[in-house]
C-alpha cells in the first residue's frame, strides 16, 4: 500500500491546481473577477502606450526635455540632448482610466486628445480586440472629451438561454415594457430590446434557417401580453402568420387584401392625426391614458412579395402598396403605428419604392443572408464594418444578427430560441387581449377608453 503524504508541497500544489480548474469550470464568473481580470487590468495599463501607437491613437506634441545624461536619445529618436533644455516632438497617448470588470469582459474610459472624436476609436475596435487578445471591442458610451469602450472576452452569443413565454395573462409585462420587448441578448451581455417607442420601424432580413422567423416568434411572445394590436401581412398564403391568428386583429394573405388593409391603416392614421390636433398634442403618447389609441404593430412577412410584379396589371397595385407603406413609415411613429418588415431578400431590383422605404426605417436586423446586396441594403448606409460582421455570421449559429442599437451604433446580437409552438401557445393564452379591427379603427376618434388599459371601448 502506497503511503501518500498529503502535506507534501507537490501534493498541495496539485490540489490547488485541481481546485482552480474546477472553480474555472463551475464558477467562471467569480473566477474571472478574482483571478483573470486583475492580471488583465495590469497588462492593459502596461501595454497601452504600444497599443495606442500601433492603432494610430497617439498625437505628436512639442515638449521641452532636459537631461544630464550625455547622448540620451529623445523618445522620438530624432534629437539628441545633452545637459540642456530642448524642444522635442513626442508621442502622447490618450489617458486611460482604470479598467472596470463586467460579467463578460471589462470597460475602460479614455480621455480624448485634442482633435479626437469617439469615431476614431470605433474605427480601430477590431485592431484593439486583436491587440488585447479578446473577442471584440465596442464603443458603448461617450461624453465631451471622453469615450468608453467595452472589451468582450467571451462571446455571450455562443449560448443564449431559450426565452420563457409567459403562461398567465396577469404576468409578462409592465408599463415600462410597453412596445419595448426583450427578444434576446447583445454581444455586450445586455438584454436586446426592440424598442418601438425609440426606433418605431424595423427591417428583419435573413436567409432560410438564419433565425429570422425565430425573432418573429420572440416578438410575438413578448408583445402578446401587452395591450397592443398586431396586424399581419403574409403573402405565403398565411402559412407563416396564421398560427398567431388568435392574437392578430387582422391578417391579409393576398395582394388585394394587403392593399385594402393598408388603405384602412392609412385611414386609422388620419383619424388619430385629427384626434391629436383636436387635443393640441403632437403624438398619441401626450394624450391622457383614457383617450390614447391602441398602438398597432404591423408584421409583414416576405416583403419582396409585395413589390414583385408578374405583369403590367399588378404594377398599379405595387405602386399603391409602396406609397401606403412609405406614408406609414414617415408618419406612423407619432400615431402609434409601427412596422416590422421581414424578408429573405431586399434589393434595389424590387424598385425605387423599396429604397425609399429603407431610408425611413431606423431599426435594422441582418441575419445571415445569401446575397451581399441584401446586406448592403440593410446595413450599407451604417458602417462598412457592420457589413463585414454580417457576412461572417456562421450557419451553425442561427439567431445571430447584426443590429442597430439605440445609440446609433451597430452590435452583434442573438435572439433567444422560441419555437413556433411556444409562440402559438402565447397567442392563444392572450387571445382575449386582441382588439377587434373595429376597436382599432374607433380608438382615436374621440371615444374614451377605460383607465385600466384594457383595449375595450368604453360604453
Amino acid at each position: 500500500m502506497i503511503d501518500i503524504d498529503i502535506h507534501h508541497p507537490v501534493i498541495k500544489a496539485l490540489a490547488a491546481l485541481l481546485l482552480l480548474i474546477l472553480w474555472r469550470r463551475w464558477a467562471p464568473v467569480s473566477y474571472w473577477y478574482l483571478f483573470v481580470f486583475p492580471r488583465k487590468a495590469v497588462w492593459l495599463r502596461w501595454s497601452w502606450r504600444h497599443v495606442a501607437s500601433g492603432c494610430g491613437l497617439t498625437k505628436k506634441r512639442q515638449r521641452w526635455w532636459f537631461t544630464t545624461i550625455p547622448g540620451l536619445v529623445a523618445s522620438t529618436g530624432v534629437v539628441r540632448v545633452k545637459r540642456r533644455f530642448q524642444r522635442v516632438a513626442v508621442d502622447t497617448k490618450p489617458w486611460m482610466g482604470l479598467p472596470w470588470p463586467t460579467r463578460n469582459g471589462f470597460r475602460i474610459t479614455f480621455h480624448l486628445l485634442d482633435g479626437q472624436v469617439p469615431d476614431d476609436y470605433a474605427k480601430v475596435c477590431e485592431r484593439l480586440a486583436h491587440a488585447w487578445r479578446i473577442e471584440a471591442v465596442r464603443v458603448v458610451g461617450s461624453r465631451p472629451g471622453r469615450v468608453t469602450l467595452q472589451g468582450i472576452t467571451q462571446d455571450p452569443l455562443t449560448h443564449v438561454a431559450p426565452a420563457e413565454p409567459p403562461t398567465e395573462p396577469s404576468t409578462g409585462w409592465s408599463a415600462d415594457d410597453l412596445l419595448r420587448p426583450i427578444v434576446g441578448v447583445l454581444e455586450t451581455g445586455a438584454a436586446w430590446r426592440m424598442d418601438f417607442r425609440l426606433i418605431p420601424h424595423w427591417i428583419n432580413v435573413g436567409a432560410t434557417q438564419s433565425g429570422k422567423s425565430n425573432l418573429l416568434n420572440a416578438l410575438i411572445v413578448s408583445l402578446s401580453p401587452q395591450p397592443v394590436a398586431m396586424v399581419g401581412f403574409d403573402l405565403k398564403g398565411g402559412v407563416e402568420l396564421s398560427v398567431y391568428g388568435p392574437r392578430l386583429s387582422a391578417l391579409a394573405t393576398t395582394r388585394e387584401q394587403c392593399l385594402d388593409l393598408l388603405t384602412d391603416l392609412i385611414t386609422v392614421m388620419g383619424s388619430r392625426m385629427l384626434a391629436c390636433r383636436r387635443h393640441g398634442v403632437r403624438d398619441i403618447w401626450q394624450l391622457p391614458d383614457t383617450l390614447r389609441p391602441i398602438p398597432v404593430v404591423i408584421l409583414i412577412d416576405e416583403l419582396a412579395e409585395l413589390f414583385l410584379t408578374a405583369d403590367k396589371t399588378e404594377k398599379d397595385q405595387v405602386t399603391r402598396t409602396a406609397t401606403a407603406l412609405l406614408r406609414i413609415a414617415q408618419l406612423g411613429r407619432a400615431f402609434g403605428i409601427h412596422l416590422l418588415l421581414s424578408g429573405q431578400r431586399i434589393g434595389s431590383d424590387l424598385g425605387p419604392g423599396v429604397t425609399a422605404l429603407r431610408a425611413q426605417i431606423g431599426g435594422r436586423v441582418c441575419h445571415r443572408v445569401n446575397d451581399p446586396e441584401t446586406a448592403v441594403m440593410t446595413l450599407g448606409d451604417l458602417d462598412p464594418d457592420a457589413l463585414v460582421a454580417a457576412r461572417s455570421i456562421a450557419p451553425e449559429m442561427p439567431g445571430v444578427a447584426v443590429i442597430t442599437g439605440a445609440d446609433g451604433r451597430w452590435y452583434r446580437a442573438r435572439s433567444g430560441y422560441v419555437s413556433t409552438e411556444a409562440a402559438e401557445r402565447a397567442a392563444h393564452t392572450f387571445a382575449d387581449l386582441t382588439p377587434s379591427w373595429a376597436q382599432v379603427a374607433a380608438s382615436g376618434l374621440g371615444h374614451e377608453l377605460p383607465a385600466n388599459g384594457n383595449p375595450e371601448l368604453a360604453a
